[in-house]
């Protein structure tokens, strides 16, 4: 079974950190590959001890998944954008 996950990838000095929404599991990189490769390996390594935990299902579900027939369905995206705030210094 496949969990369907999406990747933001932002810098930080010079590091580029990748997050796994919705599953909130975050790691980083020295480029945006190594980023990537490495929240991989991190959201393999959530699963995997949530499931050894057996706290796997009430992770998912409270991270919006749901199950259909033998597949976990995201949840919807309805939005990915980039918004700014003003700052009153």
């Amino acid at each position: 079974m496949n969990i369907e996950y999406t990747v933001q990838i932002w810098k930080e000095g010079d590091q580029y950190i990748a997050h796994a929404m919705p599953l909130d599991v975050i790691s980083s990189g020295k480029t945006p590959e190594e980023a990537k490769r490495a929240v991989r390996e991190a959201v393999d390594l959530f699963i995997a001890t949530a499931k050894e935990m057996g706290t796997l299902n009430d992770i998912l579900e409270e991270c919006g998944y749901r199950r259909k027939d033998d597949e976990l369905i995201s949840p919807p995206w309805v939005s990915v954008e980039r918004q700014e705030a003003e700052l009153a210094i």
